[in-house]
Parts: C-alpha cells; sequence; structure tokens
C-alpha cells in the first residue's frame, strides 16, 4: 500500500502535473485581478486525451443564477501567487458566449463556434 501524502501532488515543490481533483472549485480571475468565477469540472476528449474545456460558473449572486461556460483550456494561464487561474476572457464576452445547448458535447459545429468565438484554435487542430 502506498503512503498517501497530506499534500496534493500538485501542491508539492518540483510537480508540473495537477489532478483534476485540484483543478475542479479553482478560482478563475482576469489579468487585472478581479475575480470571474470558478472551475466546475473539466471536459476531456476520450480519443486524444487532450482538456477540451474548463467549464467555468460566472455570475449570479451567492451562488444562485450562475452559469456555466465551457472555455477552451487554451484560454487559461495557473499564476501560483493567487492559487487560481487567469484568463483573457472579459465578463462581456462570459454574457455573450454560444449558449449552451443540450447536444453541445457532441456538437463540432459548437465547438468550432465557442472556439472561434474565443479566438483560439481548436484542441484537434
Amino acid at each position: 500500500m502506498q503512503d498517501t501524502p497530506s499534500t496534493p501532488a500538485s501542491d508539492q515543490p518540483g510537480h508540473a502535473m495537477v489532478s483534476s481533483s485540484d483543478v475542479n472549485g479553482t478560482e478563475v480571475y482576469n489579468p487585472a485581478g478581479e475575480h470571474l468565477g470558478r472551475i466546475d469540472h473539466l471536459v476531456i476528449d476520450k480519443v486524444s486525451g487532450q482538456i477540451a474545456y474548463a467549464v467555468m460558473t460566472f455570475g449570479g449572486f451567492l451562488g444562485l443564477g450562475e452559469g456555466m461556460y465551457p472555455l477552451p483550456w487554451k484560454k487559461f494561464r495557473f499564476d501560483k501567487a493567487i492559487g487560481g487561474f487567469v484568463t483573457d476572457v472579459s465578463r462581456e464576452q462570459l454574457t455573450g458566449a454560444p449558449s449552451l445547448t443540450e447536444t453541445w458535447f457532441d456538437d463540432r459545429d459548437y465547438h468550432r463556434r465557442n472556439y472561434d468565438y474565443y479566438g483560439v484554435l481548436p484542441y484537434w487542430m
């Protein structure tokens, strides 16, 4: 049986990897340090193994009325100093983002529109 460290491996010095369980719930800020929301979960392409999206919660008040926004993973960078992710996506961009449909998960046209909207190449290219 392997010992489990008291501190997650991703928080220990020298580790470049992070567990998805450590990403879920991480706060998201804009470059000016203003809080935008938090990462709810990651969406991973089963075939390629690439992270396609970080689904971010945004808006609402005290957790009520929050929206879910799948942002391309390429739009995030981790900032050790604040212990959260930073994105250059503005509040206005989030509120105008392509709306989720019931079939967004498997809709390649939705994925293309979403990546185009945020101005990044799709993860599959």
